[in-house]
């Protein structure tokens, strides 16, 4: 199938937040946290960039992770006490682009 452009669009955003967000897994706030914090973020950043990938190439299963990762991501924040105005842009885009995406899931492919 043929990738609109629309979703073209929210991957190439998807990878510039991802490029952005990528330094803070190694930045001396995220080490504050805990050991294992920046671990578990890289984690959730390497996820999502997966899951970019799935919705690139018009598979189901890419939004199906976005959305678990984006839930995973927010409760992350919220135990880390780490929710603030890029986190609020970030959840108002991820947001955007999941309620775009299902209105594209049917026609992507179950076939990994």
């Amino acid at each position: 199938m043929h990738r609109p452009t629309l979703i073209t669009i929210i991957c190439i955003l998807g990878y510039l937040w991802i490029v952005f967000t990528f330094p803070g897994v190694f930045s001396p706030e995220t080490k504050k946290l805990g050991d294992w914090i920046p671990a578990i973020y890289g984690l959730i950043i390497a996820g999502t960039f997966i899951s970019f990938i799935g919705i690139w190439n018009m598979k189901r299963w890419g939004v199906e992770w976005y959305i678990a990762f984006f839930c995973i991501k927010l409760i992350f924040f919220v135990l880390t006490d780490q929710l603030g105005i890029s986190s609020y842009v970030g959840i108002f885009f991820s947001v955007s682009f999941i309620i775009t995406l299902f209105f594209y899931y049917k026609k992507m492919s179950l076939n990994l």
